[in-house]
Protein backbone atom coordinates (compact mmCIF):
# COMPACT_ATOMS: atom_id res chain seq x y z
CA UNK A 1 0.00 0.00 0.00
CA UNK A 2 1.16 3.55 -0.75
CA UNK A 3 1.63 5.98 2.12
CA UNK A 4 -1.63 7.99 2.35
CA UNK A 5 -0.75 11.70 1.91
CA UNK A 6 -3.86 12.71 3.85
CA UNK A 7 -2.13 11.50 7.00
CA UNK A 8 1.60 11.47 6.27
CA UNK A 9 4.20 13.84 4.84
CA UNK A 10 7.00 12.56 2.62
CA UNK A 11 10.27 14.15 3.74
CA UNK A 12 12.40 12.96 0.83
CA UNK A 13 13.71 12.29 -1.56
CA UNK A 14 16.81 11.05 0.21
CA UNK A 15 19.86 9.75 -1.61
CA UNK A 16 21.01 6.24 -0.83
CA UNK A 17 24.28 7.55 0.58
CA UNK A 18 22.35 9.90 2.92
CA UNK A 19 20.26 7.06 4.32
CA UNK A 20 23.33 4.89 4.72
CA UNK A 21 24.93 7.65 6.81
CA UNK A 22 21.77 8.22 8.87
CA UNK A 23 21.41 4.54 9.85
CA UNK A 24 25.16 3.73 9.77
CA UNK A 25 24.67 1.08 7.12
CA UNK A 26 27.22 -0.38 4.72
CA UNK A 27 26.47 0.09 1.01
CA UNK A 28 28.38 -2.47 -1.10
CA UNK A 29 30.22 -1.32 -4.20
CA UNK A 30 28.42 -1.48 -7.51
CA UNK A 31 25.24 0.31 -6.43
CA UNK A 32 24.36 3.91 -7.22
CA UNK A 33 24.87 6.04 -4.06
CA UNK A 34 22.74 8.78 -5.64
CA UNK A 35 19.68 6.57 -6.01
CA UNK A 36 16.70 8.66 -4.82
CA UNK A 37 14.31 7.09 -2.31
CA UNK A 38 11.05 8.88 -1.56
CA UNK A 39 9.15 6.56 0.77
CA UNK A 40 9.17 3.21 2.55
CA UNK A 41 7.03 0.10 2.21
CA UNK A 42 6.85 -3.58 3.18
CA UNK A 43 8.80 -6.04 1.02
CA UNK A 44 5.83 -7.31 -0.97
CA UNK A 45 4.45 -3.83 -1.76
CA UNK A 46 7.68 -1.85 -2.25
CA UNK A 47 8.47 -0.17 -5.58
CA UNK A 48 11.60 1.31 -7.11
CA UNK A 49 11.49 4.52 -5.02
CA UNK A 50 10.86 2.74 -1.72
CA UNK A 51 13.05 1.53 1.11
CA UNK A 52 12.13 -1.83 2.66
CA UNK A 53 13.66 -4.08 5.30
CA UNK A 54 14.04 -7.85 5.58
CA UNK A 55 14.94 -10.06 8.54
CA UNK A 56 15.59 -12.97 6.18
CA UNK A 57 13.92 -15.02 3.44
CA UNK A 58 10.36 -16.19 4.02
CA UNK A 59 9.85 -19.73 5.30
CA UNK A 60 10.49 -22.20 2.49
CA UNK A 61 12.11 -19.55 0.24
CA UNK A 62 15.76 -19.38 -0.81
CA UNK A 63 15.58 -15.81 -2.13
CA UNK A 64 14.09 -12.49 -1.02
CA UNK A 65 11.39 -11.18 -3.34
CA UNK A 66 10.81 -7.43 -3.52
CA UNK A 67 10.56 -4.55 -5.97
CA UNK A 68 12.14 -2.04 -3.56
CA UNK A 69 14.88 0.34 -4.64
CA UNK A 70 16.86 -0.52 -1.51
CA UNK A 71 16.51 -2.92 1.38
CA UNK A 72 17.94 -3.07 4.90
CA UNK A 73 19.34 -6.59 5.38
CA UNK A 74 21.91 -8.55 7.34
CA UNK A 75 25.19 -9.24 5.53
CA UNK A 76 24.43 -12.93 5.00
CA UNK A 77 21.12 -12.12 3.29
CA UNK A 78 22.33 -9.41 0.88
CA UNK A 79 23.10 -11.91 -1.89
CA UNK A 80 19.49 -13.18 -1.72
CA UNK A 81 18.03 -9.86 -2.94
CA UNK A 82 17.06 -9.32 -6.59
CA UNK A 83 20.00 -7.96 -8.59
CA UNK A 84 18.52 -4.47 -8.97
CA UNK A 85 17.85 -3.92 -5.25
CA UNK A 86 20.55 -2.05 -3.35
CA UNK A 87 21.38 -3.71 0.00
CA UNK A 88 21.98 -1.54 3.05
CA UNK A 89 23.78 -3.92 5.39
CA UNK A 90 23.02 -3.64 9.11
CA UNK A 91 22.91 -6.01 12.08
CA UNK A 92 19.28 -5.36 13.08
CA UNK A 93 17.20 -4.49 9.97
CA UNK A 94 13.82 -4.06 11.67
CA UNK A 95 15.15 -1.80 14.40
CA UNK A 96 17.28 0.26 11.98
CA UNK A 97 14.24 0.66 9.74
CA UNK A 98 12.69 2.83 12.48
CA UNK A 99 15.38 5.49 12.02
CA UNK A 100 15.34 5.19 8.24
CA UNK A 101 11.54 5.53 8.02
CA UNK A 102 11.64 8.60 10.26
CA UNK A 103 13.95 10.24 7.72
CA UNK A 104 11.49 9.57 4.89
CA UNK A 105 7.97 9.86 6.34
CA UNK A 106 6.30 11.81 9.16
CA UNK A 107 2.71 11.84 10.36
CA UNK A 108 0.89 15.08 9.69
CA UNK A 109 0.25 16.92 12.91
CA UNK A 110 -1.53 20.05 14.09
CA UNK A 111 -0.38 23.51 13.16
CA UNK A 112 0.23 25.12 16.59
CA UNK A 113 -0.94 28.53 15.39
CA UNK A 114 -4.01 27.36 13.44
CA UNK A 115 -7.53 27.93 14.84
CA UNK A 116 -9.38 25.04 16.51
CA UNK A 117 -11.32 24.54 13.25
CA UNK A 118 -9.09 25.54 10.29
CA UNK A 119 -10.53 26.99 7.09
CA UNK A 120 -9.58 23.82 5.16
CA UNK A 121 -12.03 21.71 7.20
CA UNK A 122 -15.10 20.67 5.18
CA UNK A 123 -18.32 20.42 7.18
CA UNK A 124 -21.63 19.34 5.68
CA UNK A 125 -24.92 20.64 7.08
CA UNK A 126 -26.11 20.06 10.65
CA UNK A 127 -22.71 19.10 12.05
CA UNK A 128 -22.48 19.78 15.79
CA UNK A 129 -19.05 20.43 17.29
CA UNK A 130 -18.77 20.47 21.08
CA UNK A 131 -16.77 22.84 23.22
CA UNK A 132 -13.01 22.35 23.27
CA UNK A 133 -12.89 20.23 20.11
CA UNK A 134 -9.69 20.52 18.06
CA UNK A 135 -9.76 19.61 14.36
CA UNK A 136 -6.77 19.29 12.04
CA UNK A 137 -6.31 20.55 8.50
CA UNK A 138 -8.29 18.99 5.62
CA UNK A 139 -10.74 17.06 7.82
CA UNK A 140 -14.12 16.13 6.30
CA UNK A 141 -17.23 15.60 8.46
CA UNK A 142 -20.59 14.51 7.03
CA UNK A 143 -24.15 15.73 7.53
CA UNK A 144 -25.75 15.22 10.95
CA UNK A 145 -22.59 14.14 12.77
CA UNK A 146 -21.96 15.19 16.37
CA UNK A 147 -18.49 15.62 17.87
CA UNK A 148 -18.47 15.61 21.69
CA UNK A 149 -16.58 18.09 23.88
CA UNK A 150 -12.77 18.06 24.00
CA UNK A 151 -12.38 15.51 21.20
CA UNK A 152 -9.40 15.64 18.83
CA UNK A 153 -9.74 14.92 15.11
CA UNK A 154 -6.36 14.66 13.39
CA UNK A 155 -5.40 16.10 9.99
CA UNK A 156 -6.93 14.41 6.95
CA UNK A 157 -9.49 12.34 8.88
CA UNK A 158 -12.81 11.72 7.12
CA UNK A 159 -15.98 11.08 9.17
CA UNK A 160 -19.22 10.12 7.45
CA UNK A 161 -22.83 11.16 7.96
CA UNK A 162 -24.97 10.81 11.09
CA UNK A 163 -22.10 9.66 13.28
CA UNK A 164 -21.87 10.22 17.02
CA UNK A 165 -18.42 10.88 18.40
CA UNK A 166 -18.38 11.11 22.20
CA UNK A 167 -16.42 13.38 24.51
CA UNK A 168 -12.63 13.10 24.75
CA UNK A 169 -12.34 10.87 21.68
CA UNK A 170 -9.08 10.97 19.71
CA UNK A 171 -9.04 10.06 16.00
CA UNK A 172 -5.91 10.01 13.82
CA UNK A 173 -5.13 8.53 10.39
CA UNK A 174 -8.66 7.18 10.04
CA UNK A 175 -11.55 6.92 7.62
CA UNK A 176 -14.93 6.63 9.38
CA UNK A 177 -18.10 5.52 7.58
CA UNK A 178 -21.73 6.58 8.04
CA UNK A 179 -23.79 6.04 11.23
CA UNK A 180 -20.74 5.15 13.30
CA UNK A 181 -20.74 5.57 17.08
CA UNK A 182 -17.53 6.07 19.05
CA UNK A 183 -18.15 6.46 22.77
CA UNK A 184 -16.28 8.72 25.15
CA UNK A 185 -12.59 8.24 25.80
CA UNK A 186 -11.81 5.93 22.88
CA UNK A 187 -8.77 6.32 20.64
CA UNK A 188 -8.90 5.43 16.95
CA UNK A 189 -5.88 5.29 14.64
CA UNK A 190 -3.06 5.91 17.07
CA UNK A 191 0.21 3.96 16.90
CA UNK A 192 0.14 0.20 17.35
CA UNK A 193 2.56 -1.85 19.44
CA UNK A 194 5.41 -2.39 17.00
CA UNK A 195 8.66 -3.03 18.85
CA UNK A 196 12.01 -4.32 17.61
CA UNK A 197 14.51 -5.68 20.16
CA UNK A 198 18.09 -4.41 19.98
CA UNK A 199 21.25 -4.91 22.00
CA UNK A 200 20.67 -1.53 23.65
CA UNK A 201 16.94 -2.03 24.32
CA UNK A 202 13.62 -2.15 22.43
CA UNK A 203 12.90 0.35 19.64
CA UNK A 204 9.49 1.55 18.45
CA UNK A 205 8.85 0.68 14.79
CA UNK A 206 6.89 3.34 12.84
CA UNK A 207 3.22 2.68 12.12
CA UNK A 208 2.41 4.19 8.72
CA UNK A 209 -1.02 2.78 7.85
CA UNK A 210 -4.64 3.72 8.53
CA UNK A 211 -7.66 2.72 10.60
CA UNK A 212 -10.91 2.19 8.67
CA UNK A 213 -14.30 1.90 10.39
CA UNK A 214 -17.02 1.01 7.91
CA UNK A 215 -20.71 1.96 8.17
CA UNK A 216 -22.71 1.30 11.36
CA UNK A 217 -19.74 0.29 13.49
CA UNK A 218 -20.09 1.06 17.18
CA UNK A 219 -17.15 1.41 19.56
CA UNK A 220 -17.64 1.49 23.34
CA UNK A 221 -15.87 3.72 25.84
CA UNK A 222 -12.13 3.57 26.47
CA UNK A 223 -11.33 1.37 23.49
CA UNK A 224 -8.25 1.51 21.25
CA UNK A 225 -8.24 0.67 17.54
CA UNK A 226 -4.67 0.99 16.27
CA UNK A 227 -3.85 2.02 12.74
CA UNK A 228 -2.03 -0.41 10.47
CA UNK A 229 1.74 -0.71 10.41
CA UNK A 230 1.70 -0.21 6.62
CA UNK A 231 -1.71 -1.35 5.43
CA UNK A 232 -5.06 -0.84 7.15
CA UNK A 233 -6.78 -1.94 10.31
CA UNK A 234 -10.37 -2.54 9.14
CA UNK A 235 -13.63 -3.00 11.06
CA UNK A 236 -16.35 -4.20 8.70
CA UNK A 237 -19.95 -3.01 8.44
CA UNK A 238 -21.95 -3.43 11.63
CA UNK A 239 -19.12 -4.44 14.01
CA UNK A 240 -20.04 -3.91 17.66
CA UNK A 241 -17.15 -3.42 20.09
CA UNK A 242 -17.77 -3.21 23.84
CA UNK A 243 -15.93 -1.06 26.39
CA UNK A 244 -12.21 -1.47 27.23
CA UNK A 245 -11.36 -3.41 24.08
CA UNK A 246 -8.01 -3.32 22.23
CA UNK A 247 -7.77 -4.02 18.50
CA UNK A 248 -4.15 -3.99 17.36
CA UNK A 249 -2.56 -2.93 14.09
CA UNK A 250 -3.38 -4.64 10.79
CA UNK A 251 -6.40 -6.54 12.15
CA UNK A 252 -9.19 -7.26 9.68
CA UNK A 253 -12.69 -7.71 11.14
CA UNK A 254 -15.50 -8.88 8.86
CA UNK A 255 -19.19 -7.92 8.91
CA UNK A 256 -21.14 -7.90 12.16
CA UNK A 257 -18.34 -8.99 14.49
CA UNK A 258 -19.33 -8.65 18.17
CA UNK A 259 -16.65 -8.36 20.88
CA UNK A 260 -17.69 -8.03 24.54
CA UNK A 261 -15.81 -5.96 27.12
CA UNK A 262 -12.07 -6.31 27.80
CA UNK A 263 -11.38 -8.07 24.50
CA UNK A 264 -7.77 -8.10 23.32
CA UNK A 265 -7.07 -8.73 19.62
CA UNK A 266 -3.36 -8.94 18.81
CA UNK A 267 -1.79 -7.67 15.61
CA UNK A 268 -2.61 -8.96 12.11
CA UNK A 269 -5.56 -11.14 13.14
CA UNK A 270 -8.31 -11.90 10.62
CA UNK A 271 -11.83 -12.35 11.99
CA UNK A 272 -14.63 -13.55 9.73
CA UNK A 273 -18.21 -12.33 9.40
CA UNK A 274 -20.64 -12.66 12.33
CA UNK A 275 -18.10 -13.85 14.89
CA UNK A 276 -19.13 -13.43 18.54
CA UNK A 277 -16.63 -13.16 21.40
CA UNK A 278 -17.47 -13.11 25.09
CA UNK A 279 -15.85 -10.81 27.63
CA UNK A 280 -12.10 -10.95 28.22
CA UNK A 281 -11.35 -13.01 25.12
CA UNK A 282 -7.76 -12.68 23.93
CA UNK A 283 -6.36 -13.57 20.50
CA UNK A 284 -2.67 -14.14 19.82
CA UNK A 285 -1.14 -12.41 16.80
CA UNK A 286 -1.68 -13.54 13.18
CA UNK A 287 -4.65 -15.76 14.09
CA UNK A 288 -7.52 -16.42 11.68
CA UNK A 289 -11.04 -16.88 13.04
CA UNK A 290 -13.57 -18.22 10.54
CA UNK A 291 -17.12 -16.99 9.94
CA UNK A 292 -19.85 -17.53 12.56
CA UNK A 293 -17.41 -18.63 15.25
CA UNK A 294 -18.46 -18.25 18.91
CA UNK A 295 -15.71 -17.88 21.55
CA UNK A 296 -16.61 -18.25 25.24
CA UNK A 297 -15.82 -15.52 27.75
CA UNK A 298 -12.33 -15.55 29.25
CA UNK A 299 -10.83 -17.68 26.48
CA UNK A 300 -7.28 -17.35 25.21
CA UNK A 301 -7.09 -18.21 21.51
CA UNK A 302 -3.60 -19.27 20.44
CA UNK A 303 -4.38 -21.00 17.13
CA UNK A 304 -6.69 -20.38 14.18
CA UNK A 305 -10.36 -21.37 14.53
CA UNK A 306 -12.31 -23.01 11.66
CA UNK A 307 -15.61 -21.46 10.54
CA UNK A 308 -18.82 -22.28 12.36
CA UNK A 309 -17.27 -23.68 15.54
CA UNK A 310 -17.66 -22.78 19.22
CA UNK A 311 -14.44 -22.62 21.24
CA UNK A 312 -13.55 -21.90 24.86
CA UNK A 313 -10.89 -22.27 27.54
CA UNK A 314 -7.23 -21.42 27.90
CA UNK A 315 -5.71 -22.32 25.61
CA UNK A 316 -8.96 -22.29 23.66
CA UNK A 317 -10.19 -25.45 21.93
CA UNK A 318 -13.53 -26.76 20.63
CA UNK A 319 -16.13 -26.08 23.31
CA UNK A 320 -17.33 -29.66 23.79
CA UNK A 321 -13.73 -30.86 24.18
CA UNK A 322 -12.94 -28.11 26.68
CA UNK A 323 -16.06 -28.90 28.74
CA UNK A 324 -15.32 -32.66 28.76
CA UNK A 325 -11.72 -32.03 29.84
CA UNK A 326 -12.92 -29.67 32.58
CA UNK A 327 -15.31 -32.31 33.96
CA UNK A 328 -12.61 -35.02 33.91
CA UNK A 329 -10.09 -32.72 35.60
CA UNK A 330 -12.61 -31.80 38.29
CA UNK A 331 -13.25 -35.47 39.04
CA UNK A 332 -9.52 -36.18 39.28
CA UNK A 333 -8.89 -33.29 41.63
CA UNK A 334 -12.05 -33.72 43.73
CA UNK A 335 -13.05 -37.42 43.65
CA UNK A 336 -16.39 -38.34 45.23
CA UNK A 337 -16.04 -39.71 48.79
CA UNK A 338 -16.47 -43.51 48.91
CA UNK A 339 -19.33 -45.01 50.90
CA UNK A 340 -18.21 -47.08 53.90
CA UNK A 341 -18.79 -50.84 53.56
CA UNK A 342 -19.51 -51.05 57.31
CA UNK A 343 -22.70 -49.07 57.28
CA UNK A 344 -21.36 -45.86 58.67
CA UNK A 345 -18.91 -47.17 61.30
Amino acid sequence: MMIDPRFYRLLGPKRLRELAQIVKAELPAGFDPDLALTSCAPLDKAQAGDLAFCQGPAKGKSTIETGAGACLVRAEHAVLLPSGVAPLIVKEPRAVFAAAAAALVARRDFDPIAPAVPASVRLETDVVIGRGVVIGEDVEIGHGTTIGPNSVIGPGVAIGRNCRIGANVVIYCALIGDRVTISSGSVIGEVGFGVAPTASGPVDVPQLGRAILQDEVSIGSLCAVDRGAFGDTVLGIGCKIDNFTQIAHNCQLGLGVVIAAFGGISGSCEIGDNVMMGGRVGLGDHIRVGERVVIAAGSGVLESVPAGQAWGGYPAKPLRQWMRESVVLKRLVNPKPQTSLKGGE
